[in-house]
């Protein structure tokens, strides 16, 4: 059953005021489709099939209701959310925070591997209301006895043919039998393959089926493009932009108000005329900043989502994500503001290393790839400025100076013995003192998952459909194995180790499938990790030198394809099943094969995950983690 018809309101959803009141403050006007159709259901207790692409404002569908109906006397779980990665644990955790930020007293709990177990043990004690996690972790934490589900009221299953695919089906129908079987099940999935209708069939009474068909977005007539910054580049990534852009207007995107007054003042101070509308300015300040802008006064608006409702101006040639959108509809409501009037646009996105999710879910939303394209250069931006000097200069000159002004220069060069020429170049430089035509340090994609390499990865493997990865690191023939791990092409600085890992082809493993176990569980960055041998029962993998013996156990554990690695040093007799503790170390060049082991010097440590040292865990909702066995083909 399609159901698709769309509420005029939230109000009219039966939508309690504290949360009237953050969707107002966010900018959510009018709910989306399967918002409409699927918050009913959620209010009315009755199980839910969800059939709806990323991107359509799912996560507010399930969110929004069971804030509504949190009974603030239970002290456990009341909502349990399962999503297949960490990256989409964390999205999803930090949406209810930001959803529930008018509810006193509420608590929620990310739980995902490649984080310290005590964060969330803390947060669990506390009486989490809503429990958002990767199966893996979730299950660790069931064996153990740190996590009652036993009075979850409602459980949502997130994306669950990503589950499937990553093969997680097994650890999620474990989780489902430590519930009550009375609990509210509701089950959102893009595509309906056979082992999910099963599930579906096998735990969910009765459920309501919704089904949103996703419209195509009508952006063909902007170029997209997105660049790879640090989170503490962004200004000065948005200067170089300005800067090498011949633009009419431009329209800056951020998510908050302080954000938009400070990026403002920033535009202004690099030479611009820039204005900032947001929530908090008033309607007369507003539609005179429109007038404004209309009328030429100035080029550039600094806004957010919230403010920019509505906006009706045909100037603006160009568009600034300088903050990502959280959901991809308001991507193309931003978008949308250029390329008007028949008239072609460009719009960019700057993207941190965390945010790659983000932008994934943005081009299958908008069925359109969007290219990464290079930060201009230090020699670029000093070229631009240059010309724009020589651009006032050739305008200024059409005014002859005045006899005092050319009386001056002859008095400074007689006076200090200097040269006209000597004059001018110091003249510039004053000119120019806070703002240097050179820029003073050139500027480049973060490091870790959103670094120069993982960047051209990802485009690789996007435009192989994922081969890109495989074939780079897979060696198939089944010659002997060197125990000397190979450098890495892009780190040739890193030492390296080889690793062996029990599983292997006849297990069904593809290299992506081991690189994304690593990466997500154990929080390695895939560009620290090298050479993949694969044989029938068995792989090698290179990893960086010095693993601390934590995250060594940790990989012991972790699976590829529903089979655990069990990881051991590569050269031992036997390998260790035992899933104890990290093997005895020798220096590799004194290791001899087999496993035995002359005297040396032991060699010396280093961090995990290559030049990243392993960092000390974040706050709840910020930090980094994964869900288990995410294949990366």
């Amino acid at each position: 059953m399609s159901d698709t018809e769309n509420s005029s309101s939230f109000e009219e959803l039966g939508m309690p005021d504290f949360v009237l009141k953050t969707l107002s403050e966010l900018g959510y006007e009018s709910p989306s489709p399967i918002q409409a159709a699927s918050i009913p259901v959620f209010m009315s207790g009755q199980d839910l099939i969800g059939q709806a692409q990323t991107g359509t404002g799912k996560t507010a569908a399930f969110a929004l209701p069971l804030l509504a109906k949190l009974d603030d006397k239970c002290k456990k779980p009341q909502v349990l959310v399962l999503t297949p990665t960490r990256e989409l644990a964390i999205q999803v955790a930090e949406a209810i925070q930001r959803y529930a930020r008018y509810r006193k007293g509420f608590r929620i709990a990310p739980i995902y591997g490649g984080q310290d177990f005590r964060p969330q043990l803390n947060l669990l004690r506390q009486g989490a209301q809503v429990v958002v996690g990767t199966p893996g972790r979730l299950l660790d934490h069931l064996r153990r006895g740190t996590l009652d589900i036993s009075e979850v009221k409602t459980l949502v299953l997130d994306e669950a043919d990503e589950m499937l695919r990553m093969g997680f089906i097994d650890d999620v129908e474990d989780i489902l039998s430590h519930c009550s079987g009375e609990q509210q099940t509701a089950l959102f999935s893009a595509t309906m393959p056979a082992p999910i209708k099963r599930i579906a069939d096998k735990y969910l009474k009765n459920p309501k089926h919704v089904n949103i068909v996703a419209k195509t977005a009508t952006v063909e007539r902007i170029e997209q493009s997105y660049w790879l910054v640090d989170g503490r580049q962004k200004q000065e990534a948005l200067r170089r932009y300005l800067e090498t852009r011949s633009f009419d207007a431009v329209i800056v995107f951020v998510r908050t108000r302080d954000s938009a007054s400070e990026v403002a003042e920033k535009v202004n101070a690099w030479g611009y005329r820039a204005e900032a509308i947001h929530g908090a300015i008033g309607q007369n300040q507003r539609e005179k900043t429109i007038i404004g802008l209309k009328k030429n006064r100035f080029d550039i608006l600094v806004a957010t989502d919230v403010a920019a409702r509505g906006l009706d101006v045909d100037r603006f040639s160009h568009v600034v994500n300088y903050d990502i959108p959280y959901d991809s509809e308001s991507y193309v409501h931003r978008i949308g503001r250029t390329g008007r009037a028949g008239r072609s646009g460009e719009a960019v996105l700057f993207v941190t290393h965390r945010e790659n999710r983000l932008l994934q879910t943005i081009e299958r939303h908008t069925r359109q790839k969007i290219v990464r394209a290079k930060i201009p250069s230090n020699d670029l931006v000093m070229q631009q400025r240059i010309e724009r000097l020589k651009e006032r200069i050739a305008k200024a000159a059409t005014n002859t100076p005045s006899a005092v002004v050319q009386g001056i220069i002859e008095q400074c060069c007689h006076d200090m013995e200097i040269e006209p020429e000597n004059l001018a170049a110091v003249l510039l430089n004053m000119l120019h003192e806070d703002q240097p035509l050179e820029p003073k340090q050139e500027l480049t994609a973060p490091a870790g998952r959103g670094s120069e390499s993982s960047a051209r990865r990802r485009d690789r493997d996007n435009e192989s459909g994922g081969r890109g990865r495989d074939k780079g690191r897979l060696q198939i023939d089944e010659s002997p194995i060197d125990e000397a791990p190979r450098r890495l092409r892009d780190y040739p600085d890193v030492e390296m180790e080889r690793f062996r890992i029990e599983v292997g082809k006849a297990h069904g493993v593809k290299p992506g499938d081991i690189v994304g176990a690593i990466a997500n569980e154990v929080g390695i960055d895939s560009e620290y990790i090298g050479e993949i041998n694969m044989r029938g029962e068995f792989s090698t993998v290179d990893l960086p030198e010095g693993m601390p013996k934590e995250l060594f156990n940790q990989i012991k554990s972790i699976r590829a394809r529903n089979q655990p690695l069990r990881i051991t040093r590569f050269g031992k007799e036997e390998p260790d099943t035992s899933g104890g503790s990290a093997a005895p170390r020798s220096s590799k060049k004194d290791r001899k094969p087999g496993g035995g082991k002359a005297g040396g010097k032991p060699r010396s440590k280093k961090p995990a995950g290559g030049p990243r040292a392993s960092k000390p865990a974040r706050k709840p909702g910020k930090s980094s983690g994964g869900g288990r066995g995410k294949s990366s083909s």
